[in-house]
């Protein structure tokens, strides 16, 4: 896969649907192109103590952010494609992937019907899963230590713009 945008988002609390960041890295040919970054009002809004000390964030990082569906048509403008494009991909948009897609599809999903959005089914991909069948020998396949087995060293884990293109990095060499 030479064209497709990887994901990450972190979460308020323990909702699904309290997407507070959102991580995009846009490869096209097997090479990172564009990258977006966005706070985001979470739904619910409140922060719980655990997820704070993943990713660093609280509500007042957040209190002025616009809410998920602005962001989203942000994100729609990077990851839809042209007629052509999508002929030979065979979908509107690029692919997404990330690392343990069961948890960003799941937020993705949840938030769009917290917000009564039509969700497109968007095809998704996981570098987890491929890790395991890749690295099969790693000592771990979380994605700071993946990242490291394909050469990018991720400095800033639960940053979602960083956790994003750590995903691309290991996307575009065992997928």
């Amino acid at each position: 896969m030479r064209d497709f945008a990887a994901i990450d988002f972190e979460t308020a609390n323990f909702e699904m649907t309290s997407v507070c960041s959102v991580g995009l890295v846009i490869v096209r040919n097997g090479e990172i192109k564009d990258t977006f970054y966005s706070l985001i009002q979470p739904e619910p809004n409140y922060y719980n103590w655990f997820c704070t000390q993943v990713h660093g964030l609280c509500r007042t990082d957040t209190e002025e952010a616009p809410v998920f569906p602005k962001v989203w048509k942000e994100v729609e403008k990077l990851i839809t494609l042209s007629d052509e494009d999508a002929r030979i991909l065979g979908s509107p948009t690029l692919p997404l992937v990330a690392h343990n897609k069961a948890f960003d599809e799941s937020c993705l999903k949840a938030v769009f019907r917290c917000y009564q959005m039509d969700y497109p089914e968007y095809p998704f991909y996981c570098t987890l899963i491929a890790s395991r069948k890749a690295f099969p020998d790693a000592e771990n396949h979380q994605l700071q230590t993946i990242s490291e087995l394909c050469g990018y060293n991720l400095e800033h884990h639960h940053h979602a713009l960083a956790d994003a293109e750590a995903c691309a990095r290991i996307a575009i060499q065992i997928l």
